[in-house]
C-alpha cells in the first residue's frame, strides 16, 4: 500500500491538491522551508500519503460554536478516532505514512516545516542525524502551537512591515518547540559561556555587510557562526548590544546616508542597494532613526554643492 502513497511537496503552493476535494482557502507562497494552508472542506477521505517535511495540523471551527469534527486517522500504522475540537493539534513527522477521513464538513489548518530546517535549528542541542519526532493524533491542545498558527494566519491576511522577519522568527520558534516537546532524541549538553569569538563575529559582520542589499534571514546568519538561531540571537546581542535585526537596520541606514551624501542616485535605487523593500520603507526607517527624510538630506547636499559652485565661479 505504501508504494502507491501520494508524495506531498510543501515547496509547492498546491501541495495538497491531490488529497482534498477543494483547494486551500488560504495558502503561503514564498516562504522558504515553511508552508501554511487553511482549509474548509466537505466530508472527505484521503489516500495514504507522506512527505519529507514535518507537518503540524490544527483543528478549527468555522463558527463561534466549538463543535468537534469527528473522523479517523491512520498514523504510523496506528488507527485513532480523533476528537478534533477547536485548537486540537496533530503532529505528522517527516516520512511517516498517514491517511485520514472527516465525517462532516470541517475547517483545519496545516503548518509544514522542512526537516532540513529542523536539523539546522537543532544542531547545537541534539544529534541531527537522529532527530525523530513523535507522532501525535488530533485529540489534545498545545497553546504555543495555537498561537503560532494564529500569528501565521494573521500575517498572511494582513501583510505588514517586517513580515519576513516575523515569519523567520515564527518558524524558528516552531522548530525549537517541536525539538523540545515532540522529539524522541535526548538533548546533548553544550555551553556558550565564552560567547561569540572575535573571529566568528568578524565573519558574521562581514557577511551582513556583503549581503546588505539582500533579504537577510536569522537562520542563514546563524549558520555562518554554526550556532542555532536561538543561541546566536542571545550571543550577538550580548556582544553587540543590539539584536541582529537592529544591527542590520543600523547598517542599512548608514549605507543609505553614505549613498545620499556621495552619489547621484535616485531614492528608489538607494533603497534597493540598502536592502529596503521600496522607497517608502527607506523613508520611514530613515526618518525614525535620523530625524529627517532621505529627500531632505539629499536636498541639503545639493544646496551645499550649489553654494560651492557659486563661490568657485565668483
Amino acid at each position: 500500500m505504501s508504494e502507491q502513497a501520494v508524495q506531498l511537496d510543501f515547496s509547492s503552493t498546491k501541495a495538497t491538491a491531490l488529497l482534498l476535494p477543494n483547494p486551500a482557502a488560504l495558502v503561503s507562497s514564498r516562504w522558504s522551508n515553511f508552508h501554511y494552508e487553511l482549509h474548509r472542506q466537505p466530508a472527505f477521505d484521503t489516500p495514504e500519503h507522506q512527505s519529507p517535511w514535518h507537518v503540524v495540523a490544527q483543528g478549527r471551527s468555522a463558527s463561534d460554536v466549538s463543535e468537534p469534527s469527528p473522523g479517523e486517522r491512520w498514523l504510523d500504522g496506528k488507527l485513532s478516532r480523533e476528537r478534533r475540537y477547536q485548537g486540537d493539534i496533530a503532529i505528522i513527522p517527516a516520512d511517516v505514512f498517514q491517511r485520514c477521513n472527516w465525517k462532516t464538513s470541517a475547517e483545519f489548518a496545516i503548518l509544514a516545516i522542512d526537516s532540513a530546517l529542523l536539523k539546522q535549528v537543532g544542531q547545537n542541542w541534539v544529534d541531527v542525524d537522529r532527530i525523530e519526532l513523535i507522532p501525535r493524533f488530533m485529540s489534545e491542545q498545545d497553546t504555543l502551537l495555537q498561537r503560532i498558527f494564529s500569528a501565521v494566519k494573521d500575517e498572511l491576511e494582513a501583510v505588514k512591515m517586517g513580515g519576513d522577519l516575523l515569519i523567520d522568527s515564527l518558524k524558528t520558534t516552531l522548530a525549537i518547540h517541536l525539538l523540545r516537546n515532540y522529539c524522541s532524541t535526548q538533548p546533548k549538553l553544550s555551553s556558550y559561556g565564552d560567547g561569540l569569538s572575535s573571529s566568528m563575529l568578524k565573519q558574521v559582520v562581514e557577511y551582513i555587510d556583503e549581503h546588505l542589499n539582500q533579504d537577510l534571514k536569522l537562520v542563514g546568519i546563524a549558520a555562518i557562526a554554526q550556532i542555532s538561531p536561538c543561541h546566536f540571537l542571545r550571543l550577538f546581542k550580548q556582544k553587540m548590544g543590539v539584536t541582529p535585526h537592529q544591527y542590520i537596520l543600523q547598517q542599512r541606514i548608514e549605507r543609505a546616508k553614505f549613498l545620499l551624501q556621495h552619489h547621484e542616485l535616485s531614492l528608489v535605487e538607494i533603497a534597493l542597494r540598502c536592502g529596503f523593500c521600496d522607497q517608502s520603507h527607506l523613508a520611514r526607517a530613515f526618518k525614525r532613526r535620523v530625524g529627517i527624510t532621505p529627500k531632505q538630506l539629499q536636498g541639503g547636499r545639493k544646496n551645499i554643492l550649489k553654494s560651492s559652485n557659486f563661490l568657485l565661479e565668483s
